[in-house]
């Protein structure tokens, strides 16, 4: 390693650093432009923010899932009576969605278990296999068959005829 450094490609700083004193009767421009755009545009634009957000803290709305009250089901509404049957097809298809989500959050459970475990993934993901088996099935008994137009009233015709069906079946076993 040579002893001599290149003391022009590594120059030393010097030991002291003059220190300008400036003295002017001219004030600086600079000062007079921040002190404008301080009082003249964020001021009342941080004003105006402000005063918004205390009024939105003051008013919160939390956007959270809305809670419908549960109607009576299609099988309990009156004769007649249109709003009972409008309710409770809207409250059939609240249900169905929600079981459709219950599927698919299944669905991908098994998948990320499937991912996870690899190779063992049939001994290691048995009860996530099993449950979803269970959820698809009872999905399929519910709203199998029914079409993209299914409706409360065909799903209840569905459910009273596997009743039926099973009802027929328990006799004919006996």
């Amino acid at each position: 390693m040579p002893e001599d450094h290149d003391w022009e490609a590594y120059k030393v700083p010097p030991t002291r650093t003059p220190v300008s004193e400036r003295t002017t009767s001219v004030p600086n421009p600079v000062d007079y432009f921040q002190s404008a755009f301080n009082y003249v545009l964020d001021a009342p634009i941080t004003f105006i923010r402000d005063w918004i957000e205390r009024w939105q803290n003051r008013n919160k709305f939390y956007y959270y899932h809305q809670k419908f009250r549960r109607v009576p089901d299609l099988s309990q509404c009156l004769e007649g009576d249109y709003l009972c049957y409008y309710e409770a097809e809207a409250q059939w298809r609240r249900d169905r969605m929600v079981d459709q989500e219950i599927v698919e959050i299944v669905r991908e459970r098994m998948a990320a278990c499937k991912q996870r475990e690899g190779p063992n993934q049939f001994q290691n993901c048995a009860k996530e296999m099993e449950l979803l088996a269970q959820v698809t099935k009872a999905y399929q008994d519910r709203y199998g068959d029914l079409g993209f137009h299914g409706n409360a009233r065909t799903c209840l015709m569905k459910q009273k005829h596997r009743m039926m069906e099973e009802r027929k079946a328990a006799q004919e076993n006996q």
